[in-house]
């Protein structure tokens, strides 16, 4: 499952259609591009997009960390996204966000990928801030869309942002859209035009609306573009309309059950999919929009990992949120 598998080979000068530059990958070559002479690495498989621990001072906790790490190294993941939204990278310092990714790439085997959430509001952030990145041992970086001006983040605004993104990374993009953060979707349109970048893998979608996943999994599929879910509750879903796989924030808690669910749509394995897939929709939703990060750093607790305490603003769920979360999980079946 975690072998690099051919999709399409790329060149050391390709011409983006639509562009009027160059792309060449840089000297700097993550073993994604590099191992197999520029070979396309296969992103298809299950990512928890992994939480932060802090100390009680909430300063980053690499101990707690670690700890996290060696069972998750245990769980068939594809990889883990790092830095993603429910690592709070917002709340995080540059050097902080660096320094977890190190620390992560060290630590994990590598068989695992690491997809390092390296987006910024500006393109010229964006861009030292995925170089960073590369360099802590980042296989991909995952950008998210910038939002900050999101009236004026056009189909026209995005694929520029992109572009020079993936112009200069010295490791593969997926585009992350996650419109319940950042208040708008990745126009289809544009991502279309994306997946024409050779350095663009694809997409991890978090909007949850199928009909428009699924024809972004049609559009792209001359570039072989691969969307993953951006959330367990509707990952058969996903699956059963040519996604890859999943980054997942339920896969903290769950993991061995949402790879199991991985492993059930893959072989065609429907009715013990869906009634899987039914166990986990209202837990994931209690760790994802109706309570969080806070919630999910609970339940993580509850299930033998490291959650502990969010960094501020964030805060802790209340005595009756707490209970609600417990119910959610405990009602099918997990606790």
């Amino acid at each position: 499952m975690f072998g690099v598998k051919t999709l399409r080979t790329v060149g050391p000068a390709v011409c983006r259609r639509g562009a009027s530059v160059l792309w060449k990958p840089t000297r700097t070559q993550s073993r994604t591009q590099s191992a197999a002479a520029g070979q396309r690495v296969d992103i298809g498989g299950i990512y928890p997009p992994i939480a932060t621990p802090f100390t009680q001072k909430e300063d980053v906790d690499y101990q707690k960390l670690d700890e996290n790490l060696q069972k998750y190294a245990k769980i068939p993941f594809k990889g883990l996204v790092v830095q993603g939204s429910n690592g709070e990278y917002p709340y995080l310092a540059e050097e902080e966000r660096v320094e977890v990714v190190r620390r992560v790439r060290l630590a994990l085997p590598t068989d695992k990928l690491v997809m390092a959430g390296s987006g910024c509001e500006s393109t010229k952030a964006t861009v030292v801030m995925t170089e960073r990145m590369a360099g802590a041992g980042a296989d991909l970086v995952l950008v998210v869309t910038p939002c900050f001006y999101k009236g004026m983040m056009d189909s026209r605004a995005l694929v520029h942002h992109f572009t020079q993104v993936a112009d200069s990374s010295p490791v593969p993009v997926v585009l992350y859209s996650v419109p319940a953060n950042t208040g708008l979707d990745l126009p289809v349109d544009a991502v279309v035009r994306l997946a024409q970048h050779p350095n663009i893998l694809g997409l991890k979608d978090s909007g949850g609306d199928i009909t428009r996943i699924a024809l972004i999994v049609h559009k792209t599929k001359p570039q072989d573009f691969q969307v993953l879910a951006g959330s367990a509750g509707f990952l058969m879903a996903a699956y059963s309309v040519g996604c890859v796989g999943g980054v997942c924030a339920l896969a903290n808690v769950l993991g061995r059950e949402v790879c199991e669910l991985e492993q059930l749509c893959v072989s065609g394995r429907w009715e013990e999919a869906t009634a899987l897939q039914q166990r986990l929709i209202e837990p994931n939703t209690a760790v994802t929009r109706k309570f969080g990060v806070p919630a999910l750093k609970q339940a993580m607790e509850w299930f033998g990992y490291h959650g502990g305490t969010c960094r501020s603003p964030l805060q802790p769920l209340s005595e009756a949120e707490s209970q609600q979360l417990r119910l959610d999980f405990s009602t099918n079946g997990w606790l």
